[in-house]
């Protein structure tokens, strides 16, 4: 064989190892973009047949008893009912008040709901709680509450309803036994207003809520940005938020969500969550 023949067989078989090693990496390399280009996806948390991943707990009554089937669904959606329900169960100085709360906790992401007020306030309600329902974030594991607790410890984000003629926003903020901080200062009283407008009827409603963390939460109505605030913190005033702060730490980073029954029918068609990574923070 001429040395340039065995140069040139050399040459070869380099150029097709060098084809092989390409051929075994570049499934290897695709699978590592195609798995870093995934988006997170919606997760329904409410897959309109049932209450499944779901579990209710109804003041004076122990964790997973639904009384009257509060919470029902009814032609596909998750409706607060009080068809069951007796003028003493809001009667005096007790109220039955109730939360449905879902499985899993989370801490960064961002929630969408659609929902609605229907019908009459069950009899005896109390007067603030017309077509008024709250979507309960970071909150407390039902299995702490205790039999009578009125409210969880939690993030309130409130929903009401119009009368038919009178501005009432929504997607407000409530603070059961905790506190927030809103425009640089820690906001000690219990409720504030959204800047969103008024929906009477029994409209339906949707609006997302942006949770990232113990950094900040954002609700947004029709993709405005209607109240946010920072800093979701334990009340140390609060006897049952005492019980639930370790170590002096006040921040609460995650928790359950839950929705409420507070003597008006309600009714959700879509309740999805999108997880949210924790650098990923939103622009709005």
């Amino acid at each position: 064989m001429s040395l340039i023949g065995f140069y040139a067989r050399k040459f070869r078989t380099l150029i097709a190892l060098i084809a092989l090693f390409v051929l075994i990496k570049a499934p290897i390399v695709n699978a590592q973009e195609e798995s870093q280009s995934v988006e997170p996806e919606w997760i329904q948390l409410f897959n309109g047949q049932d209450l499944t991943g779901w579990t209710a707990k109804i003041v004076g009554h122990e964790l997973g008893d639904n009384y009257a089937d509060t919470f029902r669904v009814e032609d596909g959606l998750l409706t607060v009912s009080y068809a069951d329900y007796v003028p003493e169960d809001f009667e005096g100085g007790f109220k039955k008040f109730g939360h449905l709360f879902y499985k899993d906790k989370f801490s960064h992401y961002r929630l969408r709901v659609e929902y609605r007020f229907i019908g009459q306030q069950c009899p005896n309600g109390p007067g603030w709680a017309f077509r008024n329902n709250g979507l309960m974030l970071h909150g407390q594991d039902p299995e702490t509450m205790e039999l009578n607790q009125d409210f969880p410890v939690s993030i309130e984000v409130q929903l009401l309803g119009g009368d038919g003629t009178n501005p009432r926003s929504t997607f407000n903020l409530c603070t059961p036994g905790t506190n927030v901080v809103l425009n640089g200062k820690l906001f000690l009283p219990h409720c504030t207003n959204s800047s969103s407008e008024t929906y009477h009827g029994d409209q339906w409603v949707t609006g997302e809520v942006e949770v990232l963390g113990s950094e900040i939460i954002r609700h947004i109505i029709n993709g405005k940005v209607v109240l946010e605030y920072t800093e979701p913190q334990y009340d140390e005033r609060d006897g049952y938020a005492q019980k639930l702060i370790k170590d002096g730490n006040l921040l609460i980073s995650e928790g359950t969500i839950s929705i409420q029954s507070e003597s008006h029918p309600t009714q959700f068609r879509k309740i999805e969550l999108l997880p949210i990574k924790p650098q990923d923070k939103s622009d709005k």
